[in-house]
């Protein structure tokens, strides 16, 4: 998940750089919710695997 992140921001960079701003803002948009889905998954991923096993 954070490597399609990372992957969609280096898309918006590469085209706000050529001038493509319609593309870097959707690019940018979708960068910023897989990097918030990623985020929740790792925190929900940290404290559920914290658990001791019984």
């Amino acid at each position: 998940m954070l490597s399609w992140a990372i992957t969609f921001l280096i898309i918006a960079i590469i085209a706000a750089v050529l001038g493509f701003g319609g593309i870097a803002g959707a690019a940018t948009g979708i960068a910023k919710i897989l990097f918030l889905v990623f985020l929740v998954l790792f925190v929900v991923s940290f404290f559920i695997g914290r658990r001791p096993k019984m």
